[in-house]
């Protein structure tokens, strides 16, 4: 999906991959298949004996309870208890065993001390999707190779992929840009996160409520050193932008103000921090000057299918949205958005950032000092993205042709 000039208000080309086309109507459920895999065909998953455990804000949680559910298997998902009620409703009415840990979106470390709870009992296996490489891989491999084939689909003559926009969450989805620049080595990669959790841009913390992404953590599978830009959003924007792009008025307004009626209609399409994801481009675009020539390509994670009680609670809270209020939304957030709270990473900024992982993994959840220095150097992603996929084909190649005998 194009978002065009007319709406971005940027002379560059913003293009969303869209994910609510998967199953679960988010593409995290495929990041949840890359963590389940490689156990199931090595063994160390049982679906007879053991049970899932999912930690998550939300969407990686219910690509779990999906494939837990096609598995016929008893899944579990934790997440945070202020998480929009559509989150819930999905995960019951799928058979999920639901653990509602205290806090919003960005309290994640009572998520691990659940994980930590549970893993005392052998028949819970934890696939947290903050440490497990299957995530990343997936998307390194599944996510980035879609982005390539859409670019060169979309491509115009004298076009260039500039930049690639992911929020951090899990570090999962920003793998496809590693991908990306190994083929597109000019290509910035851009980490959004929200202004109220600025972890990556200053070392904050903060509840918020772009729910997925922004965990007041590093990820153990972010490769922070491929990282160039980092973009903290307001999530009032989002918030006000979510109302603009789905009440009637603020549909409406877009059509009468220049915005073709068959785009306004898919606007629904962005969910919370899909409109994150478009913010962030906004802001990479007008900091590099990009033209015409130059392509954006970021993911719309999800739609508003999962926030319409975050609709209601911002009508309960702010009264019916107008035309008038539309107006004000997208000239004060999309048209005059700007690059505030952008930073271009030097070598040490991405070394600050890159040590915070040592407070979580090493000192918290038992990784190593050893592992820690090897994740700076470009070698260990090599190793881990690259070197491991043959291995990994093979083994699912073996377990699906033991399921053809029987």
């Amino acid at each position: 999906m194009e978002i065009p000039s007319e709406l971005s208000g940027v002379k560059a080309r913003i293009i969303g991959l869209v994910g609510k086309y998967f199953p679960t109507g988010a593409h995290k459920v495929g990041a949840a298949y890359g963590c389940l895999v490689p156990r199931l065909v090595t063994g160390t998953f049982d679906p007879e004996i053991h049970k899932a455990v999912w930690p998550s804000t939300g969407n990686y949680c219910r690509g779990g309870a999906f494939d837990c559910a096609l598995l016929a298997c008893p899944a579990v998902a934790i997440l945070p208890e202020e998480m929009s009620k559509e989150r819930f409703d999905w995960l019951r009415e799928i058979g999920a065993e639901v653990f509602a840990t205290p806090g919003c979106e960005s309290n994640v470390k009572e998520i691990y001390d659940k994980c930590a709870e549970l893993r005392s009992d052998p028949s819970y296996v934890i696939l947290n999707q903050f440490d497990e490489f299957g995530n990343s891989f997936w998307h390194y491999h599944i996510t980035g190779n879609a982005i390539a084939e859409v670019f060169a689909m979309m491509q115009k003559p004298g076009n260039r992929l500039s930049g690639f926009v992911s929020a951090t969450g899990s570090a999962g989805t920003i793998a496809a840009g590693d991908f990306l620049k190994k083929h597109f080595p000019l290509m910035k990669i851009n980490a959004s996160e929200a202004m109220e959790c600025p972890t990556l841009l200053m070392n904050g913390f903060g509840g918020h409520r772009i729910e997925g992404i922004g965990d007041k953590h590093i990820p153990w599978i972010h490769n922070v050193r491929n990282t160039d830009i980092v973009s903290a959003i307001r999530d009032e924007d989002c918030m006000r932008l979510l109302r603009l792009f789905n009440e009637p008025a603020g549909l409406n307004y877009l059509k009468k103000n220049g915005i073709k009626p068959e785009l306004a209609e898919k606007l629904e399409l962005l969910g919370i921090s899909s409109i994150c994801n478009l913010l962030a481009s906004i802001k990479m675009a007008k900091y590099f000057e990009y033209n015409e020539d130059d392509v954006i390509v970021t993911v719309f994670t999800d739609s508003a299918e999962m926030y319409q009680s975050r609709l209601q609670e911002q009508t309960a809270l702010k009264g019916e949205y107008t035309e008038l209020q539309a107006a004000l939304d997208r000239e004060s957030i999309l048209q005059a958005q700007s690059y505030d709270n952008l930073l271009e990473l030097s070598y040490w900024d991405k070394k600050r950032i890159h040590n915070l992982k040592y407070y979580t993994w090493v000192e918290q959840q038992g990784k190593t000092y050893q592992e820690i220095l090897q994740q700076w150097e470009p070698e260990y992603w090599i190793e881990t993205f690259e070197n491991n996929l043959e291995e990994l084909d093979k083994a699912i190649e073996e377990f699906n042709s033991l399921g053809q005998k029987i």
